[in-house]
């Protein structure tokens, strides 16, 4: 097992924990909203997102009962986006995670609660004390993260991207709309560690510098399962951006320059993080994990 590897199993396992504390069984009205919202959240995933808040944090001395919470909330943020995403009015999915979707497990009705409430859970947890006792901070974090999942993000990102399947986009194009709907919640999780220890700003402009080129490398290699992938690999449908219409890197570039690009992206990514020496050598590792993974 590498570096990376050891250090990833050993933060999903961390992670996993707080988002079970932070997501308890519920009985009454709420039991099958929390238990499709569990569903959601703890059925899986490679938990990049909060092990790049945990990695990043690292690179600051921030305490990790601190961390942890911030990514438990980036974790419920993005659960939740993908559980809205695969709903028939959006991208129509029925697997995710190699299981059914939540709205085929639960019914569309209580899949769409239940990632409103994992959205809210997420700035539930991220301005309570317990995440850091200053609340400049946590007003700082809230307003952070509001911004990359919100209209002028992530959320954003997901409109452009149902509006683009009428419409012909070029890199330049493509490019915007992943920096949108994938970018900027990855920017948030490369960010928050300086944002918990209040930074100064060069090394949070490296870390966004950082997070733009990672986000797109992590989308083209998306790009490239999605053609080149198979379902059981990947744990969900593959194919159907090409079937859709929608523009992609793979679509618009090739295959093999696709490939090339996103390994420039990697490349590029690991050299913004200069400033910050050995230290952040498992951000760089994950630069080439990103462009390397096959699910």
């Amino acid at each position: 097992m590498s570096r990376l590897q050891q250090a990833m199993a050993e933060a999903t396992e961390s992670v996993n924990a707080t988002l079970a504390q932070l997501l308890p069984d519920a009985g009454g009205s709420e039991a099958q909203l929390y238990e499709a919202m569990r569903y959601a959240t703890l059925g899986g995933g490679k938990r990049l997102r909060p092990f790049l808040v945990l990695t990043g944090a690292g690179l600051f001395d921030i305490a990790q009962e601190y961390a942890l919470r911030v990514a438990a909330a980036v974790e419920f943020v993005h659960c939740y986006s993908l559980v809205h995403d695969d709903l028939p009015a959006m991208d129509d999915d029925d697997l995710r995670r190699g299981r059914p979707a939540c709205h085929k497990r639960f019914g569309e009705a209580t899949a769409v609660l239940a990632g409103d409430a994992l959205l809210t859970l997420a700035f539930d947890v991220l301005s309570a004390p317990a995440t850091h006792p200053d609340p400049e901070v946590r007003c700082a974090l809230v307003q952070a993260l509001a911004a990359a999942a919100g209209g002028h993000g992530m959320v954003g990102g997901q409109m452009f991207d149902l509006e683009a399947e009428k419409m012909t986009l070029d890199i330049d194009g493509v490019t915007r709309l992943q920096q949108l709907k994938t970018g900027a919640l990855i920017t948030f999780a490369c960010e928050s560690g300086a944002i918990l220890g209040r930074a100064e700003e060069p090394a949070r402009r490296a870390l966004r510098a950082y997070a733009r080129d990672l986000g797109l490398a992590f989308q083209i290699a998306d790009d490239l399962l999605d053609a080149e992938g198979s379902e059981e690999v990947v744990g969900k449908k593959v194919g159907k951006d090409a079937a859709a219409g929608k523009a992609t890197f793979v679509g618009i570039l090739g295959a093999e320059q696709a490939r090339a690009q996103a390994r420039m992206c990697a490349e590029r990514a690991a050299a913004h993080l200069e400033l910050f020496g050995e230290k952040a050598g498992l951000l760089r590792d994950v630069a080439r994990f990103v462009i390397e993974r096959r699910a």
